[in-house]
């Protein structure tokens, strides 16, 4: 482990130094020597162990040692260490039961009416595609003389501000008995900080259109890891939908022309696949460990929401300070307000889209959230064409139409396969 430490540790000094020699950047950039995007990778990632390595050592003692049976029960530490490492499995209480009918069954909760279905729709479609558009605004305009490229500050300040807001709602809304180990939430708040990392550094390299396309494709990365972590077993179904999204994407991807800007030359796409590659990992490996820890410890949508984002804030407001780029970053805000106003827009239309996700797969189930958010992704390509003048050929829109009618085909036949073993 110490070995590993000392190379990330070499690493990220080389790329600090980097990035503060200009002189030698221009000597690195001429040579070709590393993509900008990997010097950063790297970093972020040495940064975050800073947090990691030490977090996963006290753990791993603390467990070891069995420590808590050591300390005093009704002290602090006692209550920190049950609360961050052990969890509170034994616990039950009347809301993890649920309400009961006269039957002395759980009450089935009531499915909303048309009116809640449609406020879902119009604050799913509103928050996302205005979220997808100050998203690419930012990471390809430039704001005066400035072109915007830390990556990580955005993904901080959604997850700051989704933090507070959760935290104020499960202050004011009871939620059931919290039984999760804290740790836990870490691994997928990682996964979850690194798939958006890949998502807004992917713009850097490739077209808005092509990232919602790649990003759709993603059904059979989450099926392998489905079963690598969960040792699930899909449908027939779930295979062929898989297969048809890998024809679209690659239909797409083929006969979509490349951007005339000199920002879009063939190496630049070819490290915008790479990193689309690593959203697709990440993304996939965090909705399957947020399923483990749904069915292992029932806690509610917004707990896990505010877990997640404890350690995603974690992660990335060290980062930023090991790297000296937060202040850095919020000065530049306060130079450029209109990339201010951006990065707070951005930020509170991905939290408000987060609050109408938990509302609509609480309310509705999650196949009519699927359809909603699958024509989402058609309404985002078209708002992106139309703002930014992405061009897109005859086959790119079949390719793209491939992709959608095969989501489709997924939830029709998921959703048939409910009522027949109904």
């Amino acid at each position: 482990m110490l070995s590993w430490l000392c190379y990330w540790t070499l690493l990220t000094l080389v790329s600090c130094d980097l990035s503060g020699n200009e002189a030698l950047n221009t000597e690195i950039e001429a040579h070709k020597f590393l993509p900008e995007w990997f010097l950063s990778l790297i970093q972020n990632l040495f940064t975050y162990s800073l947090v990691i390595v030490p977090g996963a050592l006290a753990i791993r003692w603390i467990k070891q040692t069995n420590y808590i049976e050591k300390i005093n029960p009704g002290g602090w530490q006692y209550k920190l260490i049950l609360t961050c490492v052990h969890g509170k499995q034994d616990l039950v209480d009347a809301d993890d039961l649920g309400e009961k009918g006269p039957d002395g069954q759980p009450k089935e909760k009531s499915s909303g009416g048309p009116r809640k279905l449609l406020i879902c729709v119009i604050g799913l479609q509103c928050s996302y595609l205005m979220w997808g558009y100050l998203q690419e605004k930012i990471m390809t305009s430039t704001y005066g003389d400035l072109k915007f490229q830390d990556s990580q500050f955005l993904v901080f300040m959604n997850r700051i501000l989704a933090l507070s807001m959760v935290f104020g709602y499960i202050s004011l809304v009871k939620q059931p008995t919290h039984k999760t180990p804290l740790y836990k939430y870490s691994f997928s708040s990682f996964s979850n900080i690194m798939s958006s990392w890949c998502q807004y550094e992917a713009l850097k390299y490739v077209s808005f259109p092509t990232q919602v396309i790649c990003k759709a494709s993603k059904t059979l990365a989450v099926i392998l890891m489905g079963k690598v972590v969960s040792r699930k077993k899909y449908p027939a179904y779930e295979y062929v939908c898989a297969a048809l999204i890998f024809v679209g994407v690659s239909v797409f991807l083929l006969w979509n022309p490349q951007e005339t800007s000199k920002n879009y030359t063939k190496e630049t796409t070819l490290s915008g696949l790479f990193i689309l590659l690593g959203y697709i990992v990440f993304d996939s490996f965090t909705s399957n460990w947020q399923g483990e820890l749904y069915s292992s410890y029932k806690m509610s949508s917004y707990q896990c929401m505010l877990g997640t984002n404890i350690f995603s804030s974690l992660f990335t407001g060290v980062s930023l300070l090991m790297e000296g780029m937060l202040f850095s970053n919020l000065l530049l805000c306060l130079q450029h307000t209109n990339l201010a106003y951006d990065v707070i827009g951005m930020s509170i239309f991905s939290m408000t889209g987060q609050f109408f996700i938990f509302y609509c797969i609480e309310t509705f189930g999650p196949v009519v959230f699927t359809i909603i958010m699958a024509c989402r992704q058609v309404l985002s390509i078209i708002v992106s064409c139309f703002m930014f003048g992405h061009p897109l050929t005859a086959q790119s829109f079949l390719g793209a139409l491939i992709v959608f009618i095969a989501i489709f085909l997924r939830i029709y036949a998921k959703q048939r396969s409910t009522r027949t073993s109904k």
